[in-house]
């Protein structure tokens, strides 16, 4: 117990007492405020080359410094791990996505709870610390209104939390979360969930500066944005039209040459040939052309409607003097994202679900992307240009999958406004610096060294001069300059494995393989990365696939679970449950107290107009409305008088079409087939007793609750063990 000075009597007349002073700084301490992006290519911010408007980015880039050479992890879990710990990926925990657990200290999903993270070491020196957005740092059986909530970010050092556990939600109905517990979505005429978290983050700065002014504060703002499910309001989309008509091919090549232009890259730049896969535009048919461009104006809207939000964020700031000793941090959690295939969609919720829809469908719904039914995905080719001038993307070590832009801006702290910087840095660099900003770093052990001094003097040395990274069997190293990339598939004898040798300081898009004119050189790169991986808890090497990882984890969470019993008024059932698709045979049984007496209701819903099912009582009528891929089915039955259970019952044939059958107590009201099953319908959990978001059915109008004291309780059970290999690829293509 903390010495008391004052003087403790019998009584309070006897007695002195005392308070402790606020903490004292030599110096004011600065705000901080880090804002990361999902899955946004190198090349994608306006002041890193690209025709896509970010002038707010832009401007805080004007008043403060980017970097060129600046470095993630491939994937965002473990991205976002490095930035908050300071620490590589493996040694924390997070070797993969917090949704798997692969059964080994490096992969448990959750950063180890002995690592402090940086709002937990600021919290320490006085900060108020806030996160809003997304977080994907806490494994998915823990993410449920019951807990635990161990690893959810007010229990990681946050005061407040305000956004999204998951690896991505929908934006016009998100699976939101504030503070320890599950909140629905606002879903106000013209909500956007970027607006939301800004009006949000708005909120904390309001109530900071009115309450907690001489305190500082971190702002940790994760957007949604610009992963998938793209969708943003149409005039942002109607905004790039025709822009993109020129092709991917030709914006890399416009790309470049703003790059050189703006000092980002030496003259000498080359852009490294066209990605494996990815035809060259001018072989595309007109259909393809109109489809994929307007795929890419969805993504550039999306991208511009985040960057109007950090206006706002920027401006709210000044107008409570804020702005001038706030720090902002900018950057990606990895590079552009292949995930929409060679096509992209129109509709991500067919990917998801294993479904590719033809060219000659998608084109005639072009006016649907970026709405409430067109929450698409990019082709590959786009990500490819996203990531200007590099190889590969999103979950490959190439640059195109770590090389991340990154701006630091700090009014009242840099001359050099505007200024280049080109050393070679990485995410675990972030925490270290801040932590030497503030001026406490008490011994705490990184992974990562501060990068202060680059803030001042732009030819001062990097932090450090190694770095590795590992993803599915994939490595690389850098080394002083010099880069090896290993080439690698699932079941390849690591010992034979490929490996690229670059040199960096003079081949910037790391174009040219120098790996058979320097064989010594490649060699001693090698011994190194093996030297970092055991330094770093690396092994052991696991080139399984994402889908082989997730599909072979520990049983845990509900979907390992036979039968759940549901009662009405408790939380949302969140999507990253894998219990809110259609993937396996069931039978959902609601039990009523007494017999109905005319009460009306949703029984239990999941999803949306898109995809989704819900089980309704309406007009005397026991209805099942079952979506896939907007195609809708409604099997319904009169019920009898005295009613005190309703039950659906879901069989799946060779085909895995559904046969669904509607039971009053023991009698079949109605049978029917009523479509294809699939691990995925939706980004929205399940509800009992209500329709939460966006509604399943246009018979009722959401939520359309069925009355609490009657329902007593809905029991889910499945007739089979959940498919793992579904399962698996359903959380793939989520991340």
């Amino acid at each position: 117990m903390t010495e008391f000075p004052g003087k403790i009597g019998r009584t309070i007349e006897e007695s002195t007492p005392w308070w402790p002073n606020p903490p004292e700084h030599d110096k004011i301490l600065p705000n901080i405020v880090t804002i990361l992006f999902d899955d946004t290519g190198w090349a994608d911010f306006g002041c890193y080359g690209s025709e896509i408007s970010t002038p707010n980015i832009d401007s805080l880039a004007a008043a403060g410094l980017r970097y060129t050479n600046f470095h993630v992890t491939p994937l965002c879990s473990p991205t976002r791990a490095c930035l908050l710990t300071g620490r590589n990926h493996h040694n924390v925990g997070v070797r993969c996505l917090s949704d798997a657990d692969t059964g080994f200290p490096n992969g448990r999903g959750a950063v180890d709870r002995n690592v402090p993270l940086l709002p937990e070491m600021l919290r320490e020196q006085g900060y108020a610390t806030y996160m809003i957005g997304k977080w994907h740092l806490t494994p998915t059986q823990e993410i449920t209104s019951a807990g635990p909530f161990r690893n959810w970010p007010v229990n990681r050092g946050f005061d407040r939390y305000y956004g999204f556990l998951g690896g991505c939600t929908d934006q016009y109905a998100p699976e939101l979360v504030q503070d320890n517990h599950m909140v629905d979505p606002p879903l106000a005429a013209g909500y956007h969930l970027s607006e939301d978290l800004c009006e949000r983050a708005i909120s904390y700065f309001r109530d900071h500066a009115s309450i907690r002014r001489a305190t500082p504060f971190y702002m940790h703002f994760c957007f949604g944005a610009t992963h998938a499910p793209i969708q943003v309001h149409r005039e942002y989309v109607d905004k790039y039209d025709g822009v993109f008509d020129k092709g991917w091919d030709r914006t890399r090549e416009d790309r470049l040459g703003r790059q050189i232009e703006f000092g980002l890259v030496p003259e000498n730049t080359k852009l490294v040939p066209r990605n494996p896969g990815v035809p060259e535009w001018a072989s595309l048919s007109d259909d393809e052309q109109r489809l994929f461009s307007r795929l890419q104006a969805a993504y550039a809207g999306f991208l511009d409607h985040s960057d109007v939000q950090i206006g706002r964020l920027v401006a709210e700031l000044k107008r409570l003097d804020l702005y001038d000793n706030t720090i902002f941090v900018i950057l990606s959690d990895n590079g552009a994202s292949m995930e929409g295939g060679i096509t992209g969609a129109v509709d991500c919720n067919a990917a998801y679900s294993g479904v590719t829809e033809p060219v000659s469908e998608m084109v005639t719904r072009l006016d649907e992307v970026g709405g409430l039914l067109g929450p698409s995905h990019y082709p590959e080719g786009w990500a490819m240009a996203g990531n200007t001038p590099f190889r590969r993307y999103k979950q490959f070590v190439d640059l195109g999958g770590v090389r991340s832009p990154l701006v630091f801006s700090w009014p009242k702290g840099l001359e050099n406004k505007g200024g280049i910087r080109h050393q070679f840095l990485h995410a675990v660099d972030v925490a270290p610096t801040l932590m030497d900003l503030v001026g406490e770093r008490h011994g705490t052990a990184f992974d990562g060294a501060s990068f202060q001094a680059t803030l001042v003097n732009p030819d001062t040395p990097a932090p450090r001069n190694v770095q590795y990274w590992e993803m599915f069997g994939r490595r690389a190293v850098y080394c002083d300059g010099w880069k090896a990339v290993s080439e690698h598939d699932k079941g390849d004898d690591y010992a034979k494995d490929l490996w690229h040798l670059y040199d960096t300081r003079n081949d910037f898009s790391e174009r040219t393989d120098l790996a058979t004119l320097y064989p010594d050189r490649l060699a001693k790169l090698q011994d190194i990365w093996w030297q970092e991986a055991e330094a770093n808890s690396v092994m052991p090497l696991d080139d399984r696939t994402l889908l082989d990882v997730l599909a072979f984890r520990q049983p845990n969470g509900l979907m390992c679970e036979r039968e759940i019993t549901f009662r009405p008024g408790q939380g949302h059932v969140p999507q990253m449950s894998m219990i809110t698709s259609s993937e396996r045979p069931m039978e959902i049984t609601a039990d009523f107290n007494g017999p109905l007496q005319g009460e009306e209701g949703v029984l239990v819903a999941t999803g949306d107009r898109i995809g989704g099912y819900s089980l309704y009582v309406k007009d005397g009528q026991l209805t099942f409305e079952y979506i896939r891929l907007r195609r809708r089915r409604c099997l319904s039955g009169v019920l009898p008088s005295e009613t005190h259970t309703c039950r659906l019952v879901n069989h799946l044939d060779a085909e895995r079409r559904i046969h669904a059958q509607l039971f009053a107590d023991d009698q079949l009201l109605a049978e029917a087939e009523v479509g294809y099953a699939s691990h995925h319908l939706s980004f929205w959990g399940l509800d009992i007793g209500r329709d939460a978001a966006l509604p399943v059915s246009d018979a009722y109008d959401a939520p359309f609750a069925f009355p609490e004291a009657k329902l007593d309780r809905v029991v889910v059970r499945f007739f089979k063990d959940l498919d793992p290999m579904d399962m698996a690829h359903t959380a793939e293509l989520a991340q």
